[in-house]
Parts: structure tokens; C-alpha cells; sequence
């Protein structure tokens, strides 16, 4: 084990000694209780098992035989959840074939920040993450169940469900992928239309034919966006089966990983003799082996916050600073768009997650020792990758070197020494940065800020020419108090074509920006935020700011002293509050936390 991530590793074990104490005590007592579905007054257990067929009545009142729970974001708009339209079905027929009963215990929502971007939907997608993991715990509330399968992909969507199933930490989870759609178009060719688009030099027409050609199908969108990203995270923290991740949907290789996991979750209850709760299994290790995975493939920005609340869920406490650390050891690895041409489906022909996770544990930068759903404890099976042979799934050793050394790299020879994310600090306050996609000579940018209150009028201004300079785009008011942190991805089409006219251009911002985060420098999730009267709201158009990425700094050069005797503006309208169900979330941005501690409003712990 590499000495620093040891001591890493025991700072956060630590300081999260109290709070984790007191999580596994109530997932002892939990475990203690069991499920309460014989203990039920004959009322409640007749609601309980009223839809169920008569066999399986039976053996939910007469038998010992294990209750799965499927909870699931299936829905058909999303094209990264629509091949789980007939998992349910799948997976109860598995289930009772091996020996147990499941049912459909609930559904949660699921959003396409995708189709929202740009616009009023988008500012419900961070609230919609704590809305997936309450929704989860409704759906496990009947206490009837023995284990949980959840069936989910996309940004908010994993991370809610898995907030949900920590609250229901003493069941057994598997998670289960849907994977990835085919290879379109390559997304050097999308970002060109977009920029071309954005310049005016395309059609809308031309536009739509271009994102047809990369949005076309059932399966996730084949990026390294906050998607892939979570499927990442999943695998490495032993969630999913070795290897699932990114196989293509409605494959037979899906459809038996799929049953393969469903048949999993019976072998980890209470009722049998390897219980593994994920209550257990997301420890402060696990936690940080989604770190490392995250900076070592360049992944989204946005699990600077979702892995924060996540941990928080399981009683663990991390920050920033444990993002920073592990990433001045952890290399970047990978080279997925936006951090190079090259997309999942390209990721896991060059040897995917088992040849990252091999690499990573050949090097003492991986915690091996983790409790996985694999059918050994520990990491060493998740250098493996699942095959039909001869009609029967099985798992061979993954590719040892890369396929492709311009897409995965080893340690010895990476694409950068350091992690893709770092933390952001100075006198504008506190935030993040994704460093992994942006070139060398565009990471430390000194320019005047140029401010807004609105990513649309960023957009209008560059639609009148007042654009075509060297500035700092400060976008203000954009945190999840002011009107919900919606992704500002919108903003990167725009910025990447005046960085292309030869323009030093960056953002700073106390609000998102996509998973998909590219080639133009940005300070991100900044705070404190605006509506709190956060730095940003003191700075005013003409300010030179300083963005050092590659540092970590970023500050106003302007005497201190006349900075604090600024007054602080604020944002007069409360237009982001109103209209496409965002009046119905106003308990949720009053309530919401700062992006360093997740920026949830759930009380993850007391």
C-alpha cells in the first residue's frame, strides 16, 4: 500500500471514528429486528403479499425463503434506463428459480440533465439526487424485504439510490448496470457542430442530425460524463459484478450479468452465512476507492459532492482536501472524452475496468481488502471480465496491458503524474476544478472578469460580439440556495470557440458544470456560494483575476483591503423559483448544505 494513501485512509477513518460508530450501531439494531413481514398484523401482511402469486404467498408466510426488493429508475425517455423495462420481470423469474421471492418495491424518479441543460428543468437535478434517495427509503419502508437489487445509471440517479439503500444499511445491495449505448458519432465531431453551431455557422438542422447521430439508442451516452463516472464508482467500490459496467444493452451478455446479480443478493442475507450488508461494505475505504477511481479516469466534477453525501449517509466524513491528497498520488490513467477522443465503448475494448482496477492494485494505489458482492471478498476478482462460453457466463483475467495505450496507460507511464481534479482555493473562497481535459497552456489564465447573473446573459453577450477578448467570465448566484446549481454546460460551446480564436477565457462560478466538463479552465462549485453573500458577489467587471489550475489558486489582485470594504450585491430576482415545478423546492434550496459537504438538505447525520 502507497504510504500516503495509508495515511489518507486512517485521517478519514479518524475523524469519521464517532459518527461511523454510531451508523453501525443502528444497522446492528436494524439486523437485530429483521424484517417485521411475520411479526405484521394479518391486515398489513395480506397488503403486503396481496399482488403476489399464490406460490409465492406461500412462501412468504410459511417459509424462510428470502424477499428481495427491486427499486428502480426505469423510464422510457431516458435512453440510459429503458433497457431496464423488462429487468423486474428477468429478475423475478431468477430469483424464484434459485430459491427466493422478489418484488417491485418501488420506482424513483429519474431526469435527463441532458434534455434539461440550458433551461428551467435543469434546476431541479441536484435536488432530485436527495428526492431518489428518499423516494428509496419509501420504497423499502413496508420492512418486508431481505436484500435490494437497484437498478439505476445515470447523474443524480445512483447516487440517491445509493444515499437510500445506506439508510437501509443492514440489507444486502447489488446494483446493476444497463451499460452503455453503441459507439455514433465520435464526440470530437459533436463538439465541432456545437461550436460551429454556437459560431453560427450551422444549422439548427444540422445540429439536431449531428446530436442524432451521438444520442441514437437505448444505453447510456457513451461520454465520460457524471453517467459512466457513477458506473465507475459502483464497480470499484464492489457494488456491481466484475466487469458489468459497460456492456451494451439488450446483448445476451447483459441479460445474464443482469441475472447473474439478481441470483447474487440471495447468497448475502441475514438467512444465510455470509451476510453482507452495504452498510458494511461502503466503509472509508471503499469510499476512497471511488476517489481514486475518479481522479485516475479524469471522471465528472459533480462526485466531488455526490461522494461527500454519500459517505455522510454511511457515517464517514470527507472534504476537499481528501480529493486534493489522493490527487497528487493518484496518476490519471484514462483518456475518455471529454479528457481525450476516445469513448467508454473504446474504454472497454482496450481491457476497461479490469485492466484500471489491476493496475491500480499492481501499484499499492487501491484498497484490495474491501467486502464486495463478488463471489470472494476483496478486489483481486475485479480484474476480471465476464464472458459466455459455451452458453454459460463466466469471468476471465482481463487484459494485464492496455490495448490501447493512448486510451488506458499504466502507472509507470501515465497521461499526467497527478489525479484530474483539484481543489481550488484564494481569496473568491473555495471550490473545484477539472483539470484532466484542459491543455497545459491554458491552465493558468489572468484576465478581467467580466460578471453575470445569468448563463443566458454570458450567451447574449456573445451573440452581440462583446465577447471577442481575453475575460474571466464570473457567473454568479448559480449555487444550490440562489436557484438549485444547475449545470452550466450550456456555457462550454460558447467559451470553447472564443479559446479557439486564440482568446485566454475561463469561468468561475458557484454553480455546476456537466460531467462532461472540457477543454476551457474553470473554478467551479465555489464557496461560500452567492446567496450567502459568498466573494464572487464583491467582484465587479474590470477585476483582474488570477485562475491557476494547475496550482489549485484562484483570487481577485486588487488591494485587500478595498475588497472587504465592498459591499455585497445580491441578486434581486427570485425568477429561478417559480414555474416548471421549482416553487415545490423551496424547502430544499433554504435547506441545502454548501457543495463541500454535499449540498444536500437531509440530516445524514445528527
Amino acid at each position: 500500500m502507497h504510504a500516503q494513501l495509508e495515511k489518507i485512509t486512517n485521517t478519514i477513518i479518524e475523524r469519521s471514528a464517532t459518527t461511523r460508530q454510531a451508523y453501525l450501531a443502528r444497522l446492528e439494531q436494524q439486523r437485530e429486528q429483521g424484517p417485521h413481514r411475520l411479526g405484521l398484523g394479518c391486515g398489513n401482511l395480506a397488503h403486503g403479499i396481496a399482488a403476489c402469486a399464490a406460490t409465492d404467498k406461500h412462501d412468504l408466510i410459511n417459509t424462510q425463503k428470502p424477499n428481495i426488493a427491486i427499486v428502480s429508475s426505469y423510464n422510457d425517455m431516458l435512453s440510459a434506463h429503458e433497457p431496464y423495462k423488462d429487468a423486474p420481470t428477468l429478475i423475478k423469474q431468477t430469483i424464484a428459480e434459485a430459491g427466493g421471492v422478489a418484488q417491485f418495491a418501488g420506482g424513483v424518479p429519474a431526469m435527463c440533465d441532458g434534455i434539461t441543460q440550458g433551461y428551467p428543468g435543469m434546476e431541479l437535478s441536484l435536488f432530485s439526487r436527495d428526492v431518489i434517495a428518499m423516494a428509496t427509503a419509501v420504497s423499502l419502508s413496508h420492512n418486508m424485504f431481505d436484500g435490494a437489487l437497484y437498478l439505476g445509471v445515470c447523474d443524480k440517479i445512483v447516487p440517491g439510490l445509493l444515499i437510500g439503500a445506506l439508510s437501509f444499511g443492514h440489507l444486502p445491495a447489488v446494483f446493476i448496470p444497463a451499460g452503455p449505448m453503441p459507439s455514433g458519432i465520435t464526440n470530437k465531431e459533436k463538439a465541432r457542430m456545437r461550436q460551429r453551431y454556437a459560431e453560427g455557422k450551422a444549422s439548427r438542422q444540422e445540429l439536431l442530425e449531428s446530436e442524432s447521430k451521438s444520442y441514437h439508442s437505448p444505453g447510456t451516452c457513451t461520454f465520460y460524463g457524471t453517467a459512466n463516472s457513477n458506473q465507475m464508482m459502483v464497480e470499484i467500490m464492489g457494488l456491481h459484478l466484475p466487469g458489468s459496467s459497460f456492456i451494451n444493452p439488450y446483448t445476451p451478455l447483459r441479460d445474464e450479468l443482469t441475472k447473474a446479480a439478481a441470483k447474487q443478493v440471495l447468497k448475502f442475507t441475514a438467512l444465510g452465512d455470509d451476510y453482507r450488508p452495504i452498510g458494511h461494505a461502503i466503509n472509508e475505504k471503499a469510499i476512497i476507492n471511488a476517489i481514486i477511481g475518479l481522479l485516475a479516469t479524469g471522471g465528472s466534477t459533480n462526485h466531488t459532492m455526490h461522494l461527500v453525501a454519500i459517505a455522510r449517509a454511511a457515517g464517514i466524513i470527507i472534504n476537499w482536501d481528501d480529493f486534493d491528497q489522493l490527487s497528487q498520488i493518484i496518476p490519471l490513467l484514462c483518456k475518455i472524452y471529454p479528457n481525450g477522443p476516445a469513448d467508454v465503448n473504446q474504454f472497454q475494448a482496450a481491457g476497461g475496468m479490469g485492466l484500471l482496477i489491476g493496475e491500480l492494485l499492481k501499484h499499492g494505489l487501491l484498497h484490495g481488502d474491501i467486502l464486495t458482492i463478488g463471489d470472494e471478498q476483496g478486489m483481486a476478482q475485479y480484474t476480471q471480465e465476464p464472458r459466455i462460453i459455451d452458453g454459460q457466463l463466466t469471468w476471465q483475467e482481463s487484459p494485464t496491458a492496455s490495448l490501447a495505450p493512448d486510451i488506458i496507460a499504466s502507472v509507470e507511464q501515465p497521461f499526467a503524474a497527478g489525479g484530474g481534479i483539484h481543489l481550488i482555493r484564494g481569496n473568491l473562497g473555495r471550490g473545484i476544478s477539472k483539470v484532466s481535459a484542459v491543455s497545459e497552456d491554458h491552465q493558468i489564465v489572468e484576465a478581467p472578469a467580466v460578471v453575470f447573473d445569468d448563463q443566458s446573459e454570458l450567451l447574449a453577450a456573445f451573440k452581440r460580439g462583446e465577447l471577442d477578448k481575453d475575460f474571466v467570465a464570473v457567473i454568479r448566484f448559480q449555487g444550490p440556495k440562489a436557484n438549485g446549481m444547475p449545470e452550466l454546460h450550456k456555457l462550454t460551446p460558447v467559451l470553447g470557440s472564443l479559446q479557439d480564436r486564440g482568446f485566454k477565457v475561463a469561468l468561475l462560478t458557484d454553480g455546476r458544470m456537466s460531467g462532461a466538463s472540457g477543454k476551457v479552465p474553470c473554478a467551479i462549485h465555489m464557496y461560500p456560494e452567492c446567496a450567502n453573500g459568498g466573494p464572487l458577489t464583491k467582484v465587479r467587471n474590470g477585476d483582474m483575476i488570477s485562475l491557476n489550475i494547475k496550482s489549485g489558486e484562484v483570487n481577485v489582485l486588487i488591494d485587500a483591503a478595498e475588497f472587504d470594504a465592498r459591499s455585497v450585491e445580491l441578486n434581486p430576482t427570485n425568477s429561478h423559483h417559480y414555474g416548471m415545478g421549482r416553487e415545490l423546492f423551496g424547502g430544499f434550496r433554504q435547506g441545502a448544505g454548501t457543495a463541500e459537504t454535499g449540498a444536500s438538505n437531509l440530516f445524514l447525520i445528527d
